[in-house]
């Protein structure tokens, strides 16, 4: 795997820390660059998706929030691993699935989470990972969130 990028998907989830460490490990032992990808989208608050008021966001304050999320993860990541790795960051708007498998298009490895935001979401729009390992060029590994924190996070 020498000299080959992994992208990794972050969206500020445990699933999405897990993956990016994971990720900067494996790259600090292979010398391979990590690119840490964080799609946005304009978000419509949980209310909405179950038939309240739709609120939506300001566009240009849903892409700063990324970009703080993204390089906040970045830190801690790097700092958690204690690699020294650089890892690049990239912010792009789109649908997660689609903006994770168009960055790791010419990739070694795009690494995921097992699930990131809720249940709820994910039964109205679907799993990020699921159209990740479908429409991937490259193998698609996929870092679970223990069971305890699974349970913790469904409950949140």
């Amino acid at each position: 795997m020498t000299g080959t990028q992994i992208v990794v998907g972050v969206d500020g989830s445990e699933g999405g820390r897990r993956a990016l460490r994971w990720a900067i490990t494996a790259a600090d032992r292979t010398s391979a660059s990590v690119e840490a990808v964080m799609a946005w989208q304009r978000e419509i608050n949980d209310a909405a998706m179950i038939g309240a008021t739709i609120a939506m966001s300001d566009p240009e304050e849903e892409r700063k929030r990324a970009e703080v999320i993204l390089a906040n993860e970045i830190e801690d990541a790097v700092t958690t691993t204690g690699t020294g790795l650089h890892v690049t960051g990239r912010v792009i708007h789109g649908i997660p699935g689609v903006v994770l498998t168009e960055a790791a298009a010419d990739a070694y490895l795009l690494v995921l989470g097992s699930h990131g935001h809720g249940r709820l979401r994910h039964a109205l729009l679907g799993s990020v990972t699921e159209e990740c390992i479908r429409q991937a060029r490259c193998p698609v590994l996929v870092i679970p969130v223990p069971a305890e924190e699974d349970t913790a996070e469904a409950a949140a």
